[in-house]
């Protein structure tokens, strides 16, 4: 799998192709900013990008902006964001203007090396990523007439992990509950969220969204 990595912070930088090499991704280009991905990713387009949220010049959101530039120009390269902070909303917006193949992580995260190189993977193969540390601070938060409070303890759960990108099978591992069981919560979840079969977009990406807008 071919990547291509964009940090300002060289070190970082470095140790993370490394780590990624040993694991057997190939890494085609390494970039400092924003303007350089998108130049380097429009003349040869990796399977997936990985790049700081902030980098030079304003240390804003300059990866966002670079990932919404190359989505828009190759739709098929993956795109992993990685933060120092938890910045909800950040993650919203990835999760508002690309449909799939977008990730969402901690720096942190790196360091969990099998971890990573997975959620990597899923990133490239189309699937959502989200950071557990996030998750788990919008899950704690409670509003007033917040219409998630329709869902029951273990249905938040399921959704949380959900919002992390588990697959139902994931789902089944991670809570040790059997397949049916799982699907029984995913479609309670669909039904309690007012999301039909029939609705225009993907339902479980729709219940993530509901989920990420109402904390």
């Amino acid at each position: 799998m071919r990547v291509t990595l964009a940090d300002d912070a060289v070190l970082f930088r470095e140790g993370m192709a490394r780590i990624l090499a040993d694991v057997g991704f190939t890494i085609v280009d390494q970039v400092r900013d924003g303007a350089a991905l998108v130049e380097r990713v429009r003349a040869d387009p990796p399977d997936v990008v990985i790049t700081d949220l902030r980098m030079p010049p304003g240390f804003a959101d300059e990866g966002i902006e670079a990932a919404a530039a190359i989505r828009s120009f190759a739709p098929e390269v993956g795109l992993m964001l990685l933060s120092q902070y938890v910045e909800a909303h950040h993650a919203l917006r990835l999760m508002n203007e690309f449909a799939g193949g977008v990730g969402y992580l901690l720096k942190d995260r790196v360091s969990d090396l099998g971890a990573f190189a997975a959620d990597v993977r899923r990133v490239a193969a189309g699937e959502v990523v989200v950071d557990p540390e996030l998750v788990a601070l919008l899950v704690g938060r409670r509003r007033r007439d917040d219409p998630l409070d329709r869902l029951s303890e273990r249905e938040r759960e399921v959704l949380g992990l959900m919002a992390q990108g588990l697959s139902n099978a994931a789902l089944s591992a991670e809570l040790h509950l059997s397949a049916k069981t799982v699907e029984g919560y995913v479609s309670s979840i669909f039904t309690k969220l007012d999301l039909a079969p029939d609705q225009r977009g993907n339902r479980r990406v729709l219940a993530v969204l509901r989920f990420l807008r109402e904390q």
